[in-house]
């Protein structure tokens, strides 16, 4: 029997952010095993902490969905840290430093646990039959693109800046041409509305995974990818918080800030379900 959390990631009220299945002590785990487990959890994404390879890392992160292993992701990452700083996990240094086959990725404390998003493995523009792909599948014209890009940290993703919040909330995909793609979606909310949603910025995030689900509730890599892409060029201000996941029931918020050359992406996580489990 194994350590196992459930952590609520991206919100600080119950079952409104993303939630994530964390396995401790899983070093003597297979791949196998992993892969059954997070088929079984059927959340978009399942980690398991091992002891660190590298020297200069506190613990090393292996990061399952239901279709196979990532080499990185955003809420994985902040819902992981909290897992291990909860489990007793010790600091050695003044950020959690995580291990994941990305290489390795710094995580504060303060105000709230916030990852230093990984340089984009793939950015610039998109190629023109893939931006017509992705037109299709979010079921919009192309007049309603502002620009468009790739944001690629890991999972894959393309991004598409609609300009409005509500041309972001007015998305109804076509889940039958999405098969590959992941597609996030971000738009601007005016002023009144920020302050009565609390978040600057609508962000919803796209893919397909093997499930019957094509969104996700809150996304950290998608929203570090967006952050990276919009705040280096002007599009949006240094520091702004997204919201993610109203369209299907969910309230998070996630908070991205530039400081000099790094953004970081932040949010609450709070440890819903203790246990133990029998892989």
């Amino acid at each position: 029997m194994l350590p196992f959390r459930q952590v609520d990631v991206f919100s600080a009220e119950p079952w409104l952010g993303n939630p994530l299945a964390v396995v401790h002590d899983a070093d003597g785990v297979t791949d196998a095993q992993m892969a059954r487990f997070a088929r079984w959890t059927n959340l978009s994404e399942t980690t398991f902490l091992c002891a660190p390879t590298d020297p200069a890392a506190d613990y090393r992160v292996r990061i399952w969905t239901p279709a196979g292993e990532l080499p990185f992701a955003g809420h994985p990452t902040i819902g992981s840290a909290h897992a291990w700083l909860q489990a007793g996990g010790v600091l050695r240094g003044d950020v959690v430093v995580q291990e994941c086959a990305a290489g390795l990725v710094d995580v504060r404390r303060s105000p709230r646990l916030g990852f230093s998003a990984p340089p984009l493995r793939r950015s610039g523009p998109v190629e023109a039959d893939l931006r017509a792909r992705v037109v299709t599948a979010l079921g919009v014209r192309e007049a309603d693109v502002r620009d468009i890009a790739w944001i690629d940290n890991g999972p894959g993703w393309v991004g598409v800046d609609l300009g409005t919040a509500q041309a972001v909330l007015d998305v109804v995909p076509d889940v039958a041409t999405f098969t590959d793609l992941k597609v996030t979606v971000l738009g601007r909310w005016d002023a009144a509305a920020a302050a009565q949603h609390g978040a600057d910025v609508e962000v919803r995030a796209f893919f397909a995974d093997g499930r019957d689900l094509t969104e996700d509730p809150v996304t950290g890599s998608a929203n570090a990818g967006l952050a990276q892409w919009l705040i280096g060029g002007g599009a949006l201000p240094k520091a702004y918080t997204s919201r993610q996941g109203s369209v299907i029931g969910r309230e998070g918020r996630v908070r991205l800030e530039a400081d000099g050359d790094r953004v970081w992406v932040s949010g609450d996580a709070v440890t819903r379900v203790v246990g133990e489990v029998d892989l």
